[in-house]
């Protein structure tokens, strides 16, 4: 049994549907504050899911969950809060909810005897790129406390697995892309705030805006390596496959380790929807670097994985996705 906290949503929903594919056992901890009851009921066709519903901020929550789950051997950690804009607003309600609400999952898991756990870890842990492709010898100087609040819990787990024996292995993600390929799930978020959604609800009314064309890139735009979310998933298997297999606490970066501009992306999106979006060229965002891509090699070599999916194959799932979900 594996327990999925986040299991509701965007990129823990299709690691669920891969291990419900697989056979797999699954247990989802979700509070549904951004996760979707509808993902929950889709998930549930396609595998023995139970869902539990439950903040990780309430220790008993999460003791209940192993103290009624005796048969629970690994969880993968998910739940957190993600908006960086957001982080730096309101850094209590990031502290609060991704380090402490981690305490008490680690806290849990150490009573009930559970020693390894994967979790959402993010390139944010970074901050500004030294050099790029970034590995994971790169330099971890967060710039905001969603990318502090990360990096606090990889030393934790660090910690944790000094004194106690707890193996964790941190998937640090670089830009996420795409959905399910047959459309079942997919990136459900209120507001949106990722690139290649937003550029597919643009419309007449509208218009889609783009910040800053004056970086040092390719064509002035941002450069960012985006990783398709089924690729993503497999690779959360990968990292469970290791920990069974009596790895080491470890940390890879995940991306593609190829960069594609603002730009190129827009233009896959008009390929894809097959008209022209409305655009607003608008100057640059505070704190956007010009360039992150991934050096995934130790994944590839450790891990046994590759990314297969191209981008514009992440942006046509993500189009079929966006058509399914207007319909709802």
């Amino acid at each position: 049994m594996i327990l999925v906290t986040g299991g509701a949503g965007y990129i823990g929903s299709h690691l669920v549907m891969a291990l419900l594919e697989q056979g797999k056992d699954v247990i989802v901890f979700d509070s549904l504050e951004l996760g979707h009851m509808e993902t929950i009921e889709t998930l549930k066709k396609y595998g023995n899911l139970k869902f539990i519903k439950g903040n990780l901020k309430n220790l008993d929550d999460i003791r209940g969950v192993f103290m009624s789950n005796k048969n629970i051997e690994s969880v993968v950690h998910f739940a957190a809060y993600s908006q960086v804009g957001e982080s730096v607003k309101n850094p209590q309600k990031y502290y609060y909810n991704n380090v402490y609400g981690t305490l008490n999952l680690l806290n849990a898991m150490l009573e009930f005897g559970v020693k390894k756990i994967v979790f959402s870890s993010t390139a944010a842990t970074y901050g500004e790129p030294v050099y790029t492709p970034i590995d994971e010898k790169h330099p971890q100087r967060p710039i905001n406390p969603y990318g502090n609040s990360k990096l606090m819990v990889e030393k934790i787990m660090d910690d944790y697995d000094k004194a106690y024996g707890l193996k964790s292995v941190r998937l640090r993600y670089f830009n996420v892309a795409g959905a399910d390929s047959e459309a079942r799930i997919g990136e459900w978020h209120e507001p949106e705030t990722h690139l290649i959604p937003n550029v597919l609800k643009a419309t007449a009314d509208k218009t889609f805006k783009m910040f800053g064309t004056d970086y040092d890139t390719v064509d002035g735009t941002c450069v960012r390596d985006y990783i398709n979310v089924e690729d993503l998933a497999k690779a959360h298997i990968k990292a469970l496959e290791y920990l069974n297999n009596g790895g080491e606490t470890n940390y890879f970066n995940l991306g593609t380790k190829n960069g594609n501009s603002v730009k190129e992306v827009f233009a896959v999106c008009e390929k894809v929807k097959g008209q022209k979006i409305p655009l607003e060229i608008c100057p640059r965002r505070e704190g956007d670097p010009a360039t992150l891509v991934a050096d995934n090699s130790k994944a590839k070599n450790l891990l046994n994985w590759t990314p297969i999916n191209s981008i514009e194959y992440s942006i046509q799932t993500a189009y079929q996705w966006e058509k399914a979900l207007s319909k709802e």
